[in-house]
């Protein structure tokens, strides 16, 4: 059951048993006493509407805060996927220099090695 059927529910039962006390314990005439009932339902009837109301309003915000959720998600994606793509494109070109690079330190290294291992002969 849901809360809001819960609380209704409350007002409702716990209506019905103030009523009952109120015929039981008060000293009003029956005219007056019908009145009070009247008066008292007609109150408990606005309550139970304005729970009603607030309800569907809460139920309204929570589905449009969660469409906004989850077109602010899409969104998010989209724009990481769009930096991802354009960082991989801005390192390529420059990945086959640094591996240019490195083979030309490596070799530079091979040589010093190489006339290194000649001086000590």
């Amino acid at each position: 059951m849901s809360k809001g059927k819960s609380i209704a529910i409350g007002f409702i039962v716990g209506g019905t048993i103030s009523a009952a006390t109120a015929l039981l314990t008060t000293p009003s005439s029956g005219r007056e006493l019908r009145y009070q009932i009247k008066q008292q339902s007609i109150e408990w009837k606005r309550i139970v509407d304005g729970i009603i109301q607030d309800g569907l309003r809460l139920k309204d915000q929570i589905a449009k805060t969660s469409k906004e959720g989850v077109a602010l998600i899409n969104e998010l994606t989209q724009e990481m996927q769009t930096s991802v793509e354009e960082w991989k494109n801005a390192i390529e070109p420059h990945q086959e220099n640094i591996h240019e690079y490195l083979e030309q330190i490596q070799a530079s290294i091979q040589d010093l090695e190489q006339k290194i291992q000649e001086k000590n002969e």
